[in-house]
C-alpha cells in the first residue's frame, strides 16, 4: 500500500462506533469507510444509508471476505473483542480496538502475537494520550518541572450512572467487561504507564453501589448488577512513587476528572470539572515549590487542526493518524496493543486484589508478552 492510498476501513460496533469511529473515519482524508456491521441487519443497513456507508453486514465473516476492505475498528462490548478480534486479524486485516482490549491480559496477549505472526497492524484508542492539555503535561514530566515524584493523585468522580433509573445492559454484568474499572480504569492504567512508567505492586476495592436497574428490553423488570461502579486503587510505581486513583461513575456532582502531581520542586494539576463530556475543558497548573498556582497556556503546535462538539472526536482523528502512520511504516506504533495488554493486565490485578483483599505484584510486562 502506498503511503497516501486511502485505506479501506469497516466499522464493527455501532454504539461509540456510531457516534465517533463513523464521523471520524470519515473526516481522516486517509480512510475510506466502506462497510458496517450491526447484529440487527436492518439497524446495519440503517446506520450505512444514514452515513452513505456503501455496506452493511450481520455476518463477520462475510464482511471480512470483502477483498476490498483493509482495516477494521471494533467497538462492541468487551465480551465480544477477543473472538472478533481474533477473526479480523487472521483475516489480514489491520486492527483498531476499543479499551477495554479484552476479558483478560491473556486474550489481549493472544491478539498481540496474533497480529505480529500475521503482519498487521493493531493499534488502542487510548485518546488521553492526543489531547493538548495532557501532551503538555507529559512535556512538563519530561523537563523535569516537578523533580523527584512525591505523590500522584487521581479522581475521576463522574454522574453518568449515579440514576439508578439508568437502564440495565451488559456495562450492569461483570462477566461482560462492564463497570467504570474497564470503562475508564482502562485509561487511568494507560496514562499512569506512559506519564510515569510501570508498576510494582497494586492494593484496589471495586464496589458495586447501585445493586439493580431496571430492564429497558424486559418491560422494566428489575435485573442484577454486579459491574463496579466505584474503585479505590493504590498502587507503587517501580521508582517507589505512591499513586492514589479513584474512580467513581455514581458520584452526584463529582469532582471530574483531576490529575495531581506533586513533587520536590514543583507541582502540576491537570483538570477537568465538565462531566457531560471527558476531553472538554481540561486545563493545566503549574507551580514551583512554595509559590502559588498558575495556568499553563497549551502551545499552538499541541493544538487540535479542528474542534469538535463532541470533545472524544479529536484525539479519536489523532488515534487514526496513528494508525495510518503505523498501516504506511508496517509497524504497531504506541499505543499498540503492547500498551493494550499492560492496561488490561492491571485491570485483571485489580480484581484481584480486590477479590483477596491484598497487595498483588505486577510482574514485568515484557516477561508477561513473552510468557
Amino acid at each position: 500500500m502506498s503511503s497516501n492510498s486511502a485505506i479501506r476501513v469497516a466499522v464493527v460496533g455501532t454504539g461509540f462506533g456510531q457516534a465517533i469511529h463513523i464521523p471520524g473515519l470519515q473526516h481522516h482524508p486517509r480512510t475510506e469507510l466502506v462497510a458496517v456491521y450491526n447484529r440487527d441487519l436492518g439497524k446495519a443497513k440503517a446506520i450505512a444509508d444514514q452515513n452513505n456507508i456503501p455496506y452493511a453486514f450481520n455476518n463477520l465473516d462475510k464482511l471480512l471476505a470483502m477483498s476490498d476492505i483493509d482495516a477494521v475498528t471494533l467497538s462492541t462490548p468487551p465480551f465480544l473483542h477477543y473472538d472478533m478480534g481474533k477473526q479480523i486479524l487472521e483475516a489480514g486485516k489491520h486492527l483498531l480496538l476499543e479499551k477495554p482490549m479484552a476479558m483478560s491480559a491473556q486474550e489481549t496477549r493472544e491478539l498481540y502475537h496474533l497480529a505480529a505472526n500475521n503482519q498487521v497492524v493493531a493499534t488502542a484508542d487510548f485518546e488521553f494520550r492526543y489531547v493538548p492539555a495532557w501532551q503538555r503535561l507529559a512535556e512538563k514530566l519530561q523537563e523535569g518541572y516537578i523533580g523527584q515524584p512525591r505523590l500522584i493523585k487521581i479522581d475521576w468522580l463522574v454522574a453518568s450512572r449515579a440514576n439508578p433509573e439508568r437502564g440495565w445492559n451488559w456495562y450492569a454484568r461483570k462477566d461482560r467487561g462492564g463497570g467504570a474499572l474497564g470503562a475508564v480504569g482502562s485509561h487511568a492504567f494507560d496514562y499512569i504507564h506512559w506519564l510515569f512508567g510501570p508498576v510494582k505492586r497494586l492494593c484496589a476495592r471495586l464496589v458495586c453501589a447501585i445493586k439493580e436497574r431496571p430492564d429497558p428490553l424486559d418491560n422494566g423488570q428489575l435485573k442484577p448488577v454486579d459491574a463496579d461502579d466505584t474503585c479505590l486503587i493504590m498502587l507503587e510505581l517501580t521508582d517507589g512513587t505512591p499513586v492514589q486513583l479513584t474512580i467513581s461513575s455514581v458520584t452526584y456532582n463529582g469532582r471530574g476528572h483531576w490529575l495531581e502531581v506533586y513533587g520536590d520542586r514543583g507541582t502540576l494539576i491537570l483538570g477537568s470539572d465538565n462531566l457531560k463530556d471527558y476531553v472538554h475543558g481540561f486545563h493545566l497548573q503549574e507551580a514551583q515549590a512554595g509559590k502559588a498556582l498558575s495556568q499553563v497556556e497549551i502551545p499552538k503546535r499541541l493544538a487540535f487542526p479542528q474542534v469538535f462538539t463532541d470533545g472524544r472526536l479529536a484525539p479519536f482523528i489523532r488515534i487514526v493518524d496513528r494508525w495510518v502512520a503505523s498501516i504506511d511504516q508496517k509497524q504497531s506504533l504506541v499505543p499498540s496493543l503492547y500498551e493494550g495488554v499492560y492496561s488490561q493486565l492491571l485491570m485483571d490485578l485489580t480484581h484481584q486484589s480486590s477479590e483477596t483483599g491484598s497487595w498483588v505484584d505486577v510482574p514485568d510486562l515484557n516477561s508477561f508478552i513473552q510468557a
